[in-house]
């Protein structure tokens, strides 16, 4: 998958279930395609993009003991050892403050090799690649976008026509609400008392609506429909779904 943030970076994710003892000289030639394709061809390489290649491997690759590996490029002197940094001008024309961050940087995530001990909001969404479940207590941003797609890819076939067929009507309700109220409006130019007719029957479809929630909750709730996903489904209270 390929992707660029709003800063212009360019993201590089690759999953593999395969063992491929190579896989190190594949990331290498996925980045370095990434790179002169989207070199300026004008000649500027001050424009080349900032590239992050993201590898999430379920298999081992190498020899190591963490789940989680950084690389990126430095220029390390061979006799002080001291890193070799960019000067004053340098930063300012290419907004970055150290050498490594022109060059890509490589993630390697060893999902196989995970505790399953989410730490940190790293670890959460490891924990997910992991187990394809989602610990209670997570905050990584976009868990709860996950959690909610989670609900609908677990839910029977059931519910899931349940669902949809919910989602029609509310959309189809929906739009004869604003079809009223557009007509309303339009006739109330011309007399008062079209406008309030209009606005009785928007209110009568609101409470169509409502009528409708409470009619699929209870053909939901004949189904043995758990009263927690009904309540999802039809944004009704578990408490009004269990006075049904």
């Amino acid at each position: 998958m390929f992707a660029e943030n709003s800063k212009g970076e360019l993201i590089l994710i690759e999953v593999q279930n395969n063992n491929e003892y190579a896989y190190f000289e594949r990331i290498l030639f996925g980045t370095s395609k990434l790179v002169t394709d989207y070199i300026n061809r004008d000649g500027e390489n001050k424009k080349v993009s900032k590239i992050y290649c993201v590898n999430i491997l379920y298999f081992s690759l190498g020899h190591g003991k963490d789940t989680v590996y950084h690389g990126k490029t430095e220029f390390r002197g061979v006799h002080d050892g001291d890193i070799l940094e960019l000067t004053p001008f340098q930063r300012q024309t290419f907004k970055v403050d150290a050498v490594s961050q022109l060059y890509p940087e490589y993630y390697i995530l060893k999902v196989n090799d995970f505790n399953n001990v989410a730490k940190s909001p790293f670890d959460e969404w490891i924990y997910y690649l992991n187990t394809g479940d989602i610990p209670d207590n997570a905050t990584a941003p976009g868990m709860n976008e996950v959690r909610e797609h989670l609900k609908i890819a677990r839910m029977t076939q059931d519910e899931l026509k349940a669902y949809y067929r919910h989602l029609d009507n509310i959309v189809i309700l929906r739009d004869n609400i604003y079809t009223e109220r557009a007509e309303g409006r339009a006739e109330g130019h011309a007399e008062g008392i079209e406008k309030g007719r209009a606005e009785g029957r928007a209110e009568g479809i609101e409470e169509g609506i409502e009528k409708e929630r409470f009619s699929n909750a209870l053909k939901m709730k004949a189904k043995g429909l758990d009263t927690a996903i009904i309540s999802d489904i039809t944004g009704l209270s578990c408490e009004e779904i269990d006075r049904l």
